[in-house]
């Protein structure tokens, strides 16, 4: 009997030991605080002033996380809420954007343009329903509305919302429109950079270093006006069971590395409960982001 406490004690205390480790090892520059539910729980999360969404392409969550050649994604993932098991819903892209715009793929499969998928239920309408405002800027967009393919390094397979009719084509802006003054930003903001920015097509050190460049300020701004940033990718490259980084920063957001299975329709889920939105599709079927917040 002796013996069998004497062991259990050893298994507890090595547990113990081992949680530490885990947690000195998240943070490059530290110990970092973890929070490690295996689940989500349904929580009432904050109702930010403004929220921007900027999605990325094709990277594995290691492979930017903590790489050496994106220092400034991998210092915001350190100091603000990291999502540490957080995956895309299938490959190609396309598919991606519309689960996280729309809580559904709609029945896509590829990247093929154009898709005209009407008036179907999607997040922009719904924040357009219930008084907010909501504008995706996508970055060489040649103008305003414009419902073309491709321009430069602009694709319409990475805009959701213009296969969408009931969201209107006001909503749909270059990035060059994107406001200096950050408290005339809508209430939600999806940022689409080019295939260069997007880490697509050009060395992702150069997205890093746009990313840096473009919403540094922002996020330095959020933090004290009511306001969000979230970074998320579309899939990974095939290589880790579509395994991407996701991070939130902004006012009200406890720092730490979030340890839950999530997807985009865990977070389409609890952007929809931040403005107390009926929730769409699968994403109705999750829990949302783990309790991230200094205060609901």
């Amino acid at each position: 009997m002796k013996s069998s406490r004497r062991m259990a004690m050893a298994a507890c205390a090595l547990g113990v030991l081992t949680a530490g480790m885990a947690v000195v090892e998240a943070g490059a520059a530290g110990p970092t605080p973890v929070r490690t539910a295996a689940t989500t729980t349904s929580v009432t999360p904050p109702t930010p002033d403004h929220v921007v969404i900027v999605m990325l392409e094709n990277k594995r969550y290691d492979d930017v996380v903590g790489h050496p050649k994106t220092p400034w994604v991998s210092s915001l993932a350190r100091t603000s809420a990291n999502m540490l098991h957080f995956y895309g819903e299938t490959h190609p892209s396309q598919p991606n954007y519309l689960a996280l715009f729309s809580g559904s793929t709609q029945g896509v499969s590829d990247n093929n343009c154009p898709h005209n998928l009407g008036g179907r239920l999607n997040f922009g309408r719904q924040l357009l329903d219930a008084r907010h405002s909501f504008t995706g800027y996508s970055e060489d967009l040649p103008s305003v509305g414009w419902r073309g393919c491709a321009h430069k390094g602009y694709v319409r397979r990475h805009n959701p919302w213009v296969n969408f009719s009931n969201v209107p084509a006001s909503a749909n802006q270059p990035y060059k429109a994107f406001p200096e003054n950050y408290s005339k930003l809508p209430t939600v903001s999806f940022v689409v950079p080019n295939l260069c920015h997007d880490m697509h097509d050009c060395p992702k050190e150069r997205a890093d270093t746009w990313l840096k460049k473009q919403f540094a300020p922002y996020i330095a701004w959020a933090k004290t006006h009511n306001s969000l940033f979230i970074l998320t990718f579309d899939e990974d490259n095939k290589t880790d069971h579509n395994h991407i980084p996701t991070i939130i920063a902004g006012a009200g957001v406890r720092r730490g590395q979030y340890g839950a299975h999530l997807d985009h329709y865990d977070l389409l889920h609890t952007l929809q409960r931040m403005y107390r939105l009926p929730l769409t599709g699968a994403a109705a079927r999750r829990k949302g982001v783990p309790d991230i917040w200094t205060s609901a």
